[in-house]
């Protein structure tokens, strides 16, 4: 087993460290985060270096991980414009990937993913908004809550009720590309959020929207399918922002301890060690988990109790670190970048799956394997 990179995503890893440090100054990582403004101009810079490429989902993870360590808010919003193109990229049909996923990939425009609804997150079957068969087209209406780029993006892969359901709730589920220029489209941008306030977040409200019957994807009821597919992949990633969170947090303790004064009062010397160990040894962790679901998941073999283990490990681990560095650094933390980090840390252990829907996946999948051997 080889824990080594090679040589050609090591290099890559240090042109997105270097991109970083250059580009994600603490001024404009504060700037964007007090103002609460998505960073289009650094987006381009990142999307013109090829720094986040969907055709190589290992560089990709790369620098997922390198941005997020530099500053989360900044790093998850400067790669969040190709949000939900797995979907389309899976189940869609030639022309729908031609229309859009070319404008998409060359920065032209943004995507999006909505599934969240404001009567809950994680009851994906739940799903409320609906679209009636008009026979030349569809006609949706509803809301969605907490959708990233919501307020900004041109395209959005949403899921809807075009059926109901039978004896399975999941049933009569579908998934359209609609376009956020469409009559009876409305995104209100949220404001005031816990952390990664550069990013764009809105709740929609979709009023007789028109959708065309060829903006389907994929089948008409498969959409449950698609959106869970989706997220066996979105959840490496958000593994890979925890990891870069938690790795961020650790660089700044230890950066801080090492600074430290001898003659410091106040400090127990040797429990900011402990906490340091405890900190460095589940970025570790975290690291390994991450990187053994990406491995699966790379090779079209996708391990989704590895790959919930993995996200729920690396967004707790990161969460785990901010708390553990508030302890370490005291009044500095409070009035440095470790308070943004501190609430950035939060969001990876709720979207795509909170970490109790990934304990529930996980015990799921044992549970089914011993069935499986009996």
């Amino acid at each position: 087993m080889d824990f080594e990179f090679p040589e050609e995503i090591v290099s890559f890893r240090e042109k997105v460290r270097e991109f970083a440090e250059r580009e994600f100054t603490p001024e404009l990582a504060r700037k964007f985060d007090r103002e609460e403004k998505y960073p289009d101009e650094l987006k381009d810079r990142v999307i013109r270096e090829k720094l986040v490429d969907p055709s190589d989902p290992w560089k990709t993870l790369v620098a997922i991980e390198e941005l997020c360590r530099h500053d989360p808010g900044l790093g998850i919003s400067a790669t969040v414009p190709f949000f939900g193109e797995e979907v389309l990229l899976l189940f869609g049909s030639d022309e729908q990937k031609k229309k859009y996923l070319e404008k998409v990939n060359n920065g032209e425009a943004m995507m999006g993913l909505a599934v969240t609804e404001p009567g809950g997150g994680s009851d994906v079957a739940g799903i409320k908004t609906n679209a009636k068969d008009m026979g030349d087209h569809y006609l949706v209406n509803g809301s969605k809550m907490f959708i990233t780029n919501g307020g900004i993006a041109d395209y959005l892969v949403m899921l809807v009720r075009t059926s109901e359901p039978d004896e399975k709730r999941h049933h009569g589920l579908s998934t359209f590309l609609v376009e956020t220029g469409w009559e009876g489209f409305k995104a209100n941008k949220l404001v005031g959020k816990l952390g990664v306030r550069a990013t764009n977040t809105a709740e929609l409200q979709i009023t007789n929207m028109k959708v065309p019957k060829e903006n389907l994807i994929g089948e008409e009821g498969k959409g449950f399918y698609y959106i869970m597919t989706f997220f066996n992949i979105s959840r490496v990633f958000v593994a890979a922002q925890g990891l870069g969170i938690a790795q961020g947090i650790l660089d700044r303790s230890v950066r801080f301890v090492n600074e430290m004064s001898h003659e410091d009062e106040g400090y127990n010397r040797e429990q900011i060690q402990f906490h340091l160990a405890d900190i460095a040894t589940r970025v570790e962790a975290a690291r390994n988990l991450t990187y053994k679901a990406a491995s699966f998941l790379f090779q079209f073999k996708p391990d989704p109790m590895i790959t919930s283990m993995a996200k729920a490990y690396a967004s707790e681990a990161a969460v785990f670190a901010s708390e553990k560095a508030m302890e370490i650094t005291g009044l500095f933390g409070l009035t440095s970048d470790l308070e943004r980090y501190f609430r950035d840390a939060k969001i990876t252990e709720i979207w795509e799956g909170t970490s109790e829907v990934e304990r529930l996946i996980i015990s799921r999948m044992l549970r089914k394997a011993q069935a499986g051997e009996q």
